[in-house]
């Protein structure tokens, strides 16, 4: 071949070389891309026909006249709050989860908030106001309610259930707002299943404003603001949710507001859900923060403690002091082994802490305490049972003494008449004792006292017997006579 030609062939190679490999690269990309957008298309069309709502949807007709009949408070719904509040404020009082959950099922306190998100949703200035109306009225009736049960009631003591009503944090949040989008769901397809009755539960709109009502009768403040704080965030997050649902399952607008109006409400709307999360984040940033130090303190003692011949019994630690306690038993910890481990605070974000270990004679006494502690703990509440039976019965036996006393002094005028030769007369309860058996016989002991030269027969001593039978009440009696020396 010409040398020309070779050298053409070559030039022409090295030109057509790159862009060879660039079509190869648009092709690869076009083809990557049309699967991609291949499968992205798949996956939506799989998504909508599985999760679309437009199918159940009822009728917006059907579902904004049963929105506005849930909002209405007065008459019947009024009255099923008010049962519901004293329902729940006795599950709070007494420590039972079933009543209050029993008194959250009855209550009708998710209509007006729904009513509210609803009404943001689709621009009902009315159906705004009629809900959040009906919303302050639910509210201050249910709070005063629940105040006047609980300075009505003796037990003034705050349970386990009242207290995890008084500090709300993220997860409030995040429940609150998971369950009304439940709630809008269901009642935007006509509440098929047991949706209602759990987003009830699960939201927990009832407890908050007992404990509310608790925090007033008692004067504890904080307990009024922290249930109160709960109750807001739940009406703010349902509200919210609903909000959130309606727009995304296309709700036809109200024709009856301007778009601005629609918009200044849905801003409000918004501001008001960042100022509900702001405390609610602090107080979650502070248990999450908790939280992770009982984890670290935890891990610490477990990977860096574990020392030979040695048992730790109890650890503390002291946020206040910065110190880090812990008792240990066994064989003694040398100061080296110690200062080892305390440098290894740092590792475990514990770096400001000082490591104190409590061991020796010190430790036995701590132990002793310790076990001391656990007893009375595990025995507290076997022991205030039997202390509580053995004072009943008390009473029972220090009532029936008093009772007899008591008749004996009605008995004595009449005894006057009946039987003049009767100069003192009392009566008791006892035990009559058999000295050649083991059996008992109660019975009630009337003692006479004859006056001097006085004489009772043998037939009035029976017609004597009969008649404080009948009058005490009593299975038995015996008459024991004894007659006065002249003086």
């Amino acid at each position: 071949m010409h040398p020309c030609l070779r050298r053409k062939g070559r030039g022409g190679s090295f030109k057509s070389g790159p862009r060879k490999r660039a079509g190869q690269e648009w092709f690869h990309f076009l083809l990557f891309y049309s699967f991609y957008f291949f499968l992205v298309n798949r996956f939506w069309v799989l998504f909508r026909r599985y999760f679309d709502l437009r199918g159940d949807k009822v009728s917006e007709t059907d579902t904004i006249a049963r929105i506005k009949a849930d909002a209405a408070f007065r008459g019947a719904n009024l009255w099923v709050l008010v049962f519901a509040i004293f329902t729940a404020s006795l599950g709070l009082n007494v420590n039972s989860t079933a009543v209050i959950i029993g008194a959250m099922l009855i209550s009708p306190l998710m209509g007006p908030i729904v009513g509210m998100g609803f009404s943001v949703g689709i621009n009902d200035l009315g159906l705004l106001k009629t809900s959040a109306k009906n919303y302050a009225v639910a509210t201050l009736v249910s709070v005063i309610t629940a105040t006047i049960y609980f300075l009505l009631s003796p037990f003034k003591e705050a349970q386990s259930e009242l207290l995890a009503r008084t500090a709300p944090t993220l997860y409030d949040v995040m429940i609150a707002f998971f369950g009304g989008a439940a709630g809008i769901v269901a009642i935007a397809t006509g509440g098929k299943g047991n949706v209602i009755p759990g987003v009830a539960i699960a939201t927990a709109l009832m407890p908050p404003l007992c404990t509310a009502g608790y925090g007033l009768a008692t004067g504890e403040w904080m307990y009024f603001l922290g249930a109160f704080y709960l109750f807001f965030i739940n009406t703010v997050f349902i509200a919210t949710a609903t909000f959130i649902g309606v727009r995304l399952m296309h709700f036809e607008w109200h024709k009856d507001v301007t778009p601005e109006g629609g918009r200044k409400a849905r801003r409000i709307l918004m501001w008001i859900v960042v100022l509900t999360m702001v405390p609610a984040g602090i107080l979650t940033l502070d248990l999450v923060r908790k939280s992770l130090f009982k984890q670290n303190v935890a891990r610490y003692v477990e990977q860096e403690l574990s020392w030979q011949g040695t048992q730790i019994i109890s650890q503390r630690a002291d946020r206040d002091a910065k110190t880090l306690q812990v008792a240990v038993i066994g064989k003694e910890v040398e100061q080296e082994q110690i200062a080892l481990a305390e440098q290894r605070l740092q590792e475990y974000n514990l770096g400001e802490y000082h490591l104190s270990v409590i061991q020796g004679t010190q430790s036995d006494s701590l132990l002793q305490l310790v076990g001391q502690l656990e007893t009375s703990k595990s025995d507290y509440k076997q022991t205030a049972l039997q202390q509580s039976q053995e004072i009943h019965d008390l009473s029972e036996a220090l009532e029936a003494y008093e009772r007899y006393e008591r008749l004996a002094a009605e008995l004595r005028p009449e005894l006057k008449v009946l039987y003049p030769q009767i100069r003192t007369f009392a009566l008791t309860k006892t035990v009559e004792q058999c000295t050649d058996s083991m059996m008992e016989k109660p019975l009630v002991m009337a003692i006479v006292d004859l006056v001097p030269n006085g004489r009772i027969t043998t037939d009035e001593t029976a017609q004597l017997r009969e008649w404080l039978k009948a009058r005490s009440d009593a299975d038995s009696v015996k008459v024991v006579v004894s007659r006065s020396v002249s003086d």
